[in-house]
């Protein structure tokens, strides 16, 4: 063979190899960059919330209810022939450690929805990460505003402080009569500074109630004293506490200890067991706004709560055990809907959702992919645990 020939061959192969070589890197990155993993037997939902720390309240019970739901819908058949694979970590209640559990989640684990986180602060972190790579992020508890703006692959299924907090005030002003009403805000938390927002606004349409106090306090703060002898000249109805149950418990019993008797009011950021434990008797009587309850149960909830018991040792589930089922149901229904488990498919159904029967009410979405929930319940602290105070229901339309 001569050398030109030899040559021109030589050339020929490192080409051939050189074109298998760039197809075989550009499949590699188009695998890469795929948002999640369409392939194999299994459909991916990542849980991003605290399973440490002092959200832990909120992340443990969402991770129970999602894992109940994933067993349920596997052993029905799953999701268009797939088992759905919860996949977790602990974000330890930290923004930055949110961010990078997101970021896993998309990137390594190839989920196609992430569920949580349950509070608005590290959701609003969590988003942004989310929309990017093109997978759906459904908060199973935050309330707060400017979490659904920032793209459409972002929702939540809890029932939101715009809805909930004026249907409260009118029910404060008709049924319990309350007049003057004392707002206490944490104003290094997100969802504080939201809800407490959002009540200002809400009240200044009730011309019964009126805001006498208006108090800043901050998460970690343990001496609230100042606060509340502020308060406690201005004789209120009711506190306003819109921010978490360990500094609720603890403004609780600094106004007992100055002989403010006035109850306290908050969203699902005061529903813990551990606001009871830390507050004993100074929290009696305090409510919380919720989307849920074990009380005067629909025949959904009913079940639920029945499966719950049995497979937690007769334990009653909570609003965040339900939110974080219904987040799971919500997403399976959605991609039954699109007959597809591509992000891109069947976040529009999902944001098409109207009236689906969930256990913590029933849900539709308006076309911003904010949920409306019915009905709203407000629970109360009696002899040492939360109870139905009333059910009030929520404009559906």
């Amino acid at each position: 063979m001569s050398f030109k020939k030899m040559s021109a061959l030589l050339l020929v192969a490192m080409l051939a190899v050189g074109v298998f070589g760039c197809k075989k890197k550009e499949e590699a990155s188009k695998e890469a960059a795929a948002p999640a993993a369409a392939a194999g037997d299994t459909v991916k939902i990542g849980f991003l919330g605290a399973l440490t720390g002092d959200v832990a309240m909120f992340g443990k019970p969402t991770l129970e209810g999602m894992k109940m739901a994933a067993e349920e819908i596997n052993a029905a058949g799953g999701v268009l022939g797939k088992k759905i694979e919860i996949v977790e970590a602990d974000d330890r209640g930290d923004k930055q450690e949110g961010a990078s559990v997101t970021q896993k989640f998309v990137s390594r684990d190839k989920v196609v929805a992430i569920v949580g986180d349950p509070t608005t602060g590290i959701t609003k972190v969590a988003a942004p990460v989310a929309q990017k790579a093109g997978v759906v992020l459904l908060s199973a508890g935050a309330t707060g505003p400017g979490v659904v703006e920032i793209g459409d692959y972002i929702f939540r299924d809890t029932l939101l402080d715009s809805i909930a907090i004026p249907a409260c005030i009118e029910f404060f002003a008709k049924d319990l009569k309350f007049k003057k009403v004392a707002i206490i805000t944490s104003d290094n938390n997100d969802y504080s500074v939201g809800l407490s927002q959002t009540f200002r606004d809400a009240a200044k349409k009730v011309p019964e109630i009126s805001i006498v106090a208006d108090e800043k306090v901050k998460d970690g703060d343990k001496d609230f004293s100042a606060q509340i002898t502020n308060i406690k000249g201005k004789k209120p109805d009711v506190i306003l506490f819109s921010g978490y149950y360990t500094e609720g418990a603890l403004i609780m019993k600094e106004a007992r200890k100055q002989g403010l008797k006035a109850p306290m009011f908050g969203g699902d950021g005061l529903f813990s067991p551990k606001f009871i434990e830390l507050g004993g008797q100074a929290v009696e009587g305090s409510m919380s706004a919720l989307g849920f309850s074990t009380e005067q149960a629909t025949p959904e909830t009913a079940k639920f709560i029945e499966s719950f018991k049995a497979k937690h040792n007769g334990e009653l589930p909570g609003l965040f055990d339900a939110q974080g089922y219904d987040a799971v149901m919500l997403l399976a229904d959605a991609m039954k809907r699109a007959n597809s488990i591509d992000p891109k498919a069947f976040k529009d159904t999902l944001a098409k959702t109207k009236g689906f029967a969930g256990v913590s009410g029933t849900i539709s979405m308006q076309a911003n992919r904010e949920p409306i929930k019915s009905p709203l319940s407000l629970l109360y602290v009696k002899d040492g645990k939360f109870v139905l105070k009333a059910k009030v229901p929520v404009k559906m339309d």
